[in-house]
């Protein structure tokens, strides 16, 4: 029997050139150890913008997506030594990050490590610093894509681009690139970019409710400073907050449309309906384009931004084909609502779902339990509210689903500052993610979609003991699976 090609778990490379780079989306945990339950996860976006831009310049780069494909740790990096790419790159995140780095140590010496992502960009020197680390040649703060062809190309030096680490090879110290004239490849023009060559990713377009959908970006950054989120603006101070033109976006949802036929979009970025102005712009183009005639999407949005709405701006946004929107409620308490900067009350939350649904848009909220000090009544107000928003909207052309998690700490934002500054806890301790199983065997139907969500630090940061907070976890997620078998 022939043995297995490690090419055939790699998307997008050409299996005849040498491979420049593999970039490695890590898995969230060890599949070898329990195998997936869901069968679906995010796509890598942030891959693929890179690799197009890099197979637009005629490198030869693929994405290894360990977390869609359920890998093992030994077999991504047995995988990724038997393609013995020049570059593997991991993107950071810090649920992942002790995946990634024990996959790292296991690579060939003559693999060159690049990492990013927000891991990197919040705590480069520690990683720099990680021995399992040692063969990083490059660390890339912020945005990639201009800067990772650059360092593709041998005729470049890492020394030449700013944002780019690595630690010196004598003294054993970080060092930081750049030079003058070089500071736009930390904001690449978003509208000059290539479209994302869907061959970079695992499981984007697919199928979903009779339709064909992709995920998109629309912007990059985002103005809020929610004290737990990743994509707060105090975290990424190296962002510069921009839009894409609208008729660059509806350009890509043709080409998607011819290419593959796909008629449903999902937008993941912050801003789609996160402010005023990219709302009437794109709402405008989108009127224009007749989008609403031909295509359904989906979008994150900001309550307090909504809310601010007339009726005639919610009307639009249904007749252009709006079929869901993300909400981040996170909460029934007003004193967390005001400790996490969420500007909004439980009743705006209510008066927002509440007109949405009205005009048949879908809304899903998110919810946050166990924030640092919240108590008992707290998290049993959030229930409270997740239940009086199924309530609002039954019987209304929209329905509402909630998803709800346990609190983690993220390094960079204003919660992990204030959560150090008590002095109370280490970064390691901070840092110590676990995965979580909600259920006895892992195998309950109400869990399944929840499989690559489930992880924790495994400490009491609010008043409410742990086990409490995963009981009500485990309460609204098999009453939301209840709720939609009997839609």
């Amino acid at each position: 029997m022939q043995p297995e090609s490690p090419s055939r778990y790699v998307v997008g490379a050409n299996p005849s050139r040498t491979l420049d780079a593999l970039f490695v989306n890590a898995p969230l945990r060890d599949y070898s150890e329990r195998p997936r339950v869901n069968d679906f996860t995010l796509p890598v976006l942030g891959m693929a913008y890179i690799a197009t831009y890099a197979a637009e310049r005629g490198f030869n780069v693929g994405v290894l997506d360990a977390e869609a494909l359920g890998l093992g740790i030994d077999q991504t990096a047995a995988i990724t030594n038997g393609l013995a790419p020049r570059w593997a790159g991991f993107n950071l995140l810090a649920p992942t990050y002790e995946v990634s780095a024990r996959i790292a140590a296991g690579l060939d010496p003559g693999i060159q490590v690049m990492l990013g992502g927000h891991q990197a960009k919040a705590m480069p020197v520690e990683i720099l610093n990680d021995p399992r680390m040692a063969r990083c040649g490059a660390l890339v703060i912020g945005e990639g894509e201009t800067r990772v062809a650059r360092l593709l190309d041998d005729h470049h030096t890492r020394g030449e681009l700013p944002g780019v680490m690595w630690l010196d090879p004598i003294m054993g110290t970080p060092v930081t690139g750049g030079r003058p004239g070089s500071s736009h490849h930390l904001a690449p023009d978003i509208d000059a970019l290539p479209f994302v060559d869907r061959r970079y990713l695992v499981q984007d377009p697919h199928n979903d409710n009779g339709r064909r959908e992709a995920n998109m970006v629309g912007a990059r950054g985002c103005p809020y400073d929610c004290s737990f989120c990743g994509a707060a603006v105090s975290a990424n101070k190296d962002v510069t907050i921009r839009t894409r033109d609208p008729y660059n976006i509806i350009d890509e949802m043709h080409e998607l449309r011819r290419g593959d036929d796909v008629t449903a979009f999902r937008f993941v970025d912050d801003l789609f309906l996160g402010a005023r102005r990219v709302i009437r712009d794109m709402m405008a183009a989108f009127s224009v384009d007749k989008v609403g005639e031909w295509a359904q999407w989906d979008a994150t949005g900001r309550i307090n931004v909504l809310n601010r709405e007339d009726d005639e701006s919610l009307d639009r946004l249904a007749a252009n084909g709006l079929r869901e929107v993300a909400l981040g409620i996170e909460s029934g308490s007003e004193r967390m609502l005001t400790l996490i900067d969420k500007r909004i009350t439980p009743d705006i939350a209510v008066s927002v779902v509440r007109r949405l649904a009205e005009r048949g848009i879908n809304v899903k909220g998110y919810f946050i339990l166990g924030f640092p000090t919240e108590t008992r009544e707290e998290i049993d107000a959030t229930v409270r509210l997740v239940h009086e928003l199924w309530e609002t909207t039954d019987g209304l052309p929209g329905r509402f689903r909630a998803s709800a998690f346990e609190y983690r700490p993220y390094p960079g934002t204003p919660d992990w500052h204030r959560l150090m500054a008590t002095g109370k806890y280490t970064a390691a301790q901070l840092l110590n993610y676990s995965a979580v199983d909600l259920t006895s065997d892992g195998v309950d139907e109400s869990m399944r979609e929840r499989d690559e969500f489930n992880f924790s630090v495994n400490l009491q940061l609010s008043d409410a003991p742990i086990s409490y907070i995963r009981s009500a976890l485990v309460g609204l997620a098999r009453a939301q699976f209840e709720r939609k078998a009997a839609a």
